[in-house]
């Protein structure tokens, strides 16, 4: 199965069965956070799916909100906790030993921006797979850590609901201009 089917086998599971919601957004949430899942899990297309479809679908915000916001920061967590008890050893791990540059960039972007790399690597692919564990690796004191991951969480989580969301309004009325030109 691609990983475009099992989103869409994910978002038919989560009309028919909506209590699972909140429980999904979280794993999806944990697995697209987590340093080495999120290079095989590119969940921020389905929580924009899900998003989408919350109003049509009765789906309560605050509770999916939250649960993907915990995912995520415990996603992070966990690689930053990864990368403060492996140090050096991170890079002789896969993907980190194919692809070396991911260690480097992640590096830089903390030396350069400190807890805000948290925050901005939080909206980048790549660099959401590296910063938490590279910061991790360089020791940054985990009370900051955290304060960025929790609150970079919250927004990530949200940005990608309210997306979904929003492009589920603009096309509908999209379709419904289309269908009063043409009908």
């Amino acid at each position: 199965m691609s990983i475009e089917q099992l989103g869409h086998t994910i978002l038919e599971f989560i009309k028919l069965h909506q209590g699972w919601t909140a429980p999904i957004v979280f794993v999806l949430a944990f697995a697209e956070s987590l340093a080495f899942l999120s290079f095989f899990v590119p969940a921020w297309a389905v929580l924009v799916g899900i998003g989408a479809m919350m109003k049509t679908a009765d789906i309560a915000f605050f509770p999916v909100l939250l649960a993907g916001a915990l995912g995520a920061a415990l996603g992070d967590w966990l690689s930053y906790w990864i990368g403060y008890t492996c140090k050096d050893r991170i890079a002789q791990m896969r993907p980190f030993s194919t692809h070396p540059n991911l260690l480097a960039r992640g590096e830089a972007f903390i030396q350069k921006w400190g807890a805000l790399a948290i925050f901005i690597g939080r909206f980048s692919g790549p660099l959401r797979a590296s910063v938490p564990i590279v910061a991790g690796m360089l020791g940054m004191p985990q009370k900051t850590f955290q304060i960025a991951n929790f609150t970079s969480a919250l927004v990530w989580v949200a940005v990608l609901l309210e997306l979904g969301d929003v492009g589920a309004l603009v096309w509908g009325w999209l379709r419904d201009a289309v269908s009063r030109v043409s009908g």
